[in-house]
């Protein structure tokens, strides 16, 4: 289960950011409790709202 505690941390510590042509913000962080594993954090244009988390296993930083 993905905790909003690792939602919080990818939004407001990203190691990368990209903006895709619909608006919607994608964002990555490892989280160390997960072995480092990648999480990605879709929000919408407002760059608040979350649409999307879920651990991208082709991430590479």
């Amino acid at each position: 289960m993905i905790r909003v505690e690792w939602i919080q941390y990818v939004v407001q510590h990203p190691v990368r950011e990209v903006i895709q042509a619909d608006g919607r913000i994608r964002r990555w962080a490892p989280i160390h409790e997960m072995d480092g594993r990648y999480l990605r954090v879709v929000l919408l244009a407002d760059g608040e709202t979350v649409h999307n988390a879920f651990f991208d296993r082709l991430f590479a930083p």
